[in-house]
């Protein structure tokens, strides 16, 4: 399976949008039908509110509710913490043949 760029766990930050600049942690990774990444759920970015209605069965409340929205996957980048901004991320293989991510910008590695 191929390396991808975003993972779950990452920091990004957000390239558009109304929390443009703000940086959060990857919750989930939305993928298409051919397994392409399209869209990510950031935690603390992109929130939205929700009408609940209340379930007694369940013993759920009722109310608004804020969630996170997701972002498309072009609009986030993987933060680099060097270089305090957004950065590309590449991937290269190792003299082991292990395959790992870096930042573009300055060749560090991204998985440890």
């Amino acid at each position: 399976m191929a390396t991808q760029k975003i993972k779950v766990g990452d920091e990004v930050i957000a390239l558009a949008g109304k929390d443009k600049g703000r940086t959060g942690n990857v919750k989930k990774l939305i993928k298409d039908k051919n397994r392409k990444v399209i869209k990510v759920l950031v935690e603390g970015i992109n929130m939205m509110k929700k009408h609940v209605r209340p379930n007694p069965e369940l013993g759920e409340k009722g109310g608004v509710v804020s969630m996170e929205a997701a972002l498309d996957v072009s609009n986030v980048a993987v933060y680099n913490p060097v270089a305090k901004k957004g950065d590309r991320i590449g991937i290269k293989t190792l003299e082991d043949g292990k395959k790992v991510r870096y930042f573009k910008s300055n060749g560090e590695i991204v998985d440890i």
